[in-house]
């Protein structure tokens, strides 16, 4: 008889664990068994995620969640990372095997962040991958960049030095004051 509501509870437990488990499965299921190389990616192609392998592109028939735990989903192309942030991939956008996010236009990564400022018609300079050289290295700054680089790099030591300072010691009240009024001096040239 001391025994029925011990048998009672693990039943119950038995139950609760292959209901969640279940509850697991509808979340993401995977696509299956898929052999991939790192050049393979899920694409957002006519309005749904293919799986694109070489050249060959394949329809996914379920949802997908790469191996670093990464969800895609295969309609709506709603790719919710590992951090619990989810995005939305527009067309030509792409999810990397091992979870990156390259998207094809600047409208979609502004999107992404919740900027709709973004031309839709607005398009990426050359878009070189990490581990390649880009075929033009040449940056020119303008003389107004320059300067406005200069000012911020002052107010970068300023800053620092207004730190230093800022310790429970009533001598250095001057020059914490001094510090403040040239840092305020910066912010007005900076400002333009």
């Amino acid at each position: 008889m001391k025994k029925l509501p011990y048998l009672f509870f693990l039943l119950t437990l038995v139950a609760g664990t292959s209901h969640f488990a279940s509850a697991q499965a509808k979340i993401a299921p995977s696509v299956g068994a898929v052999t991939a190389n790192s050049t393979d990616r899920f694409i957002m192609q006519d309005g749904a995620v293919v799986l694109v392998q070489g050249q060959r592109s394949t329809p996914l028939t379920k949802n997908v969640m790469l191996s670093n735990g990464t969800k895609i989903n295969y309609k709506s192309g709603i790719v919710e990372f590992t951090t619990g942030k989810k995005t939305t991939l527009h067309e030509g956008d792409y999810v990397k095997m091992n979870g990156d996010l390259v998207f094809a236009t600047p409208a979609s990564a502004a999107a992404a962040r919740g900027n709709t400022s973004v031309p839709s018609n607005a398009q990426f300079n050359t878009y070189v991958d990490r581990g390649t050289s880009p075929t033009s290295t040449k940056v020119s700054a303008t003389p107004v960049a320059e300067e406005l680089t200069g000012l911020l790099t002052r107010k970068i030591q300023l800053l620092n030095e207004k730190i230093s300072l800022m310790t429970p010691n009533p001598a250095n009240q001057a020059a914490l004051d001094n510090v403040n009024q040239q840092i305020k001096s910066l912010d007005a040239q900076i400002g333009r």
